[in-house]
């Protein structure tokens, strides 16, 4: 250490060439939002030098070019990209993305610790800085079955790894409030080390009880004034803007300088097609500003002050000392990733191609017995039947009431209102479960779509107008090993495998892209109107939460009000 300590010495003083020196360019003082005219100098992973002029073994030349610290995401799910870990890295780094922290509560709710070792070994490869967060809540629901179970004696082995930060999004909020001990007993474990919030809408004093365990962020406001009283009680809050919650135009208001401090950006859940269209947190960063956000509220966020509030004290500014994690951008407002340094390695293709493989898991996760049209069936009732509503770019939905047409002793489908079958079926092989129901927004006027990604617990989840072509698509989901399937008049006209535990692809992340570009096109010819059919029926099988302070629901679990468990 003292060799390596000492030759960090020397670089830093300009005594010997440094490793690497950024020459000709600015770098942008996230403390006092100045752009200051300096070479960079680069010893290892770590900044050595700013504030002055450096010799290096190797000198880039970035003149007109301004320096910014690596972007961190704060919240996501990389199975939500749909292609794995070493994918991931590969599609998202050149973004300038150079930290994410990541929740694999989808693959741990399908194969359980199994799925959270695979991530920590992936994590350990990629030249992208993946940090692990435990899946808190697994499974997210006793009304649904996952094909896992975690209590905290599961996740305790695993505190102490490296790439562990802490505690995933605690969603379970009621049960903290109420102080089921399952509950209790994951936070008592991690008190002191961090916990990651996940509590919509969640207010008054019962934010307060859910705050005083120690949980510390939140990603799921969707109103600035949601999170300003979250921010005043002491949370970071994590704007999002992913392929389905979309919540940055709303919470642009306190993108400011003075509450920057407190704000970190994130995806939660984006697709590879959005990413090669609109980016990555620099989407995030180009939409802020160009909507008057100022550069330094939002290039804060995206870096130091998402770095502080995950206790990644090495990373976050461009300084001596500190983790250099760059990114060469043409200018602030347009953020485009000219180039990028990974813990001071310059991101190319012969970087990512020496990094050592993972094998897969999960190959065969969808046991799913075979479906047919029958089972599609919901008995006609006089009166008012349930229909989940969709809200477009959002993952909640609205509880609705239709008194729905007949078709003999069953209810039927109405296309004048957009409403549709839907049915969640079990894939683990636990119990072979199948529930139905109807749904609202999905534009459908034909055929079906069918998905394994289903949050939380990844059963297969299908919406269609008959149900000869709902039975198709879920069949074709087992044949493929799980993934997404659109059907047309007794025809499959789009799919894509997803065989690591019916969530990732195993081919890269381009052909993927390519395939969902496919698929959107395939929904489309179905009628769907929704921007991204596919993600947004992953989200169906998510609970409706009523407008009801938590307070005023007793020891229940929030979860029973989904509709169609």
């Amino acid at each position: 250490m003292s060799e390596k300590l000492e030759q960090l010495i020397d670089q830093g003083t300009g005594r010997i060439p440094a490793d690497i020196v950024l020459k000709g360019g600015r770098f942008f003082d996230l403390v006092t939002g100045d752009l200051v005219a300096s070479d960079i100098a680069i010893c290892g992973d770590r900044i050595v030098g700013t504030y002055g002029t450096y010799t290096g073994t190797t000198e880039i030349d970035i003149t007109g070019k301004i320096v910014v610290p690596g972007f961190i995401d704060t919240h996501l799910h990389i199975e939500s990209s749909l292609v794995t870990p070493h994918e991931f890295d590969r599609c998202v780094l050149p973004y300038g993305v150079t930290t994410v922290i990541c929740d694999p509560h989808e693959i741990a709710n399908v194969l359980g610790t199994t799925g959270i070792q695979y991530f920590l070994d992936s994590a350990c490869e990629t030249i992208m800085d993946i940090r692990v967060q435990l899946s808190s809540c697994v499974p997210a629901t006793h009304l649904e079955t996952s094909g896992a179970n975690l209590p905290i004696e599961k996740l305790l082995p695993f505190r102490n790894h490296e790439k562990v930060i802490g505690l995933a999004e605690f969603m379970n909020f009621p049960g903290v409030i109420h102080k089921d001990p399952v509950c209790l007993a994951k936070l008592d474990a991690f008190q002191g080390g961090h916990i990651d919030g996940h509590a919509p809408l969640l207010s008054g004093l019962d934010l307060n009880g859910y705050l005083s365990t120690g949980i510390r962020t939140d990603h799921e406001c969707t109103t600035a004034a949601e999170a300003l009283e979250k921010i005043r009680k002491g949370m970071h809050i994590l704007v999002r803007e992913g392929s389905v919650s979309k919540d940055l135009h709303a919470l642009m208001p306190i993108l400011t300088e003075r509450l920057s401090p407190f704000l970190a950006l994130c995806t939660d859940d984006r697709n590879p097609l959005d990413i090669a269209e609109e980016g990555h947190l620099d989407y995030m960063i180009r939409e802020a500003i160009a909507k008057g956000v100022e550069p330094l509220a939002v290039y804060r966020a995206a870096s130091i002050s998402a770095a502080r509030a995950f206790g990644l004290r090495d990373r976050g500014l461009v300084a001596p000392g500190w983790r250099a994690d760059l990114v060469v951008v043409d200018s602030l407002e347009n953020c485009k990733a000219e180039a990028v340094l990974a813990g001071g390695r310059l991101v190319n293709d012969a970087l990512f191609a020496n990094r050592r493989p993972v094998a897969p898991v999960g190959l065969d996760s969808v046991k799913a017995g075979h479906i047919n049209a029958a089972d599609f069936g919901v008995p006609y009732a006089e009166g008012e039947t349930s229909v989940i509503g969709v809200l477009p770019g959002k993952i909640i939905t609205e509880h609705r009431r239709y008194k729905l047409p007949a078709s003999g002793n069953q209810a039927g489908v109405d296309l004048g209102r957009d409403i549709i079958k839907v049915a969640v079926i079990e894939r683990h092989g636990v119990n072979g479960n199948h529930a139905n129901g109807f749904v609202q927004g999905f534009g459908l006027k034909k055929g079906a779509i069918a998905s394994t990604v289903g949050h939380d617990s990844h059963n297969i989840c299908v919406v269609g107008v008959n149900e000869d072509d709902m039975a198709l698509a879920a069949n074709r989901l087992g044949q493929i090993k799980g993934g997404f399937v659109v059907v047309e008049d007794g025809k499959v006209t789009g799919e894509i495998s997803l065989p690591v535990a019916g969530l990732m692809s195993l081919e890269p992340y381009e052909s993927v892209r390519d395939t969902l570009h496919h698929l959107r096109q395939a929904a489309f010819a179905l009628g769907a109107t929704l921007q991204e059919p596919f993600l947004q029926l992953a989200f169906l099988p998510l609970p409706v939460i009523p407008h009801l302070k938590i307070s005023d629901m007793g020891l229940v679990d929030v979860d029973k009000f989904t509709l169609i468990s």
